[in-house]
């Protein structure tokens, strides 16, 4: 039972997946934020375009 206490294999692993889920939530936010600016911009380099 004490080695199970002691063992910390898996948690860099969660810890990689805490900071993983953390950025996705910022790119997700910045996105929604931001989506309005994004659309018109490719709008403008799609009509540049034909």
């Amino acid at each position: 039972m004490k080695e199970l206490w002691i063992n910390e294999e898996g948690q860099g692993m969660a810890e990689y997946g805490l900071i993983i889920a953390l950025i996705a939530v910022v790119v997700i936010a910045a996105l929604t934020l931001m989506g309005q600016k994004i659309m018109a911009k490719f709008t403008d380099v799609n009509n540049a375009l034909n």
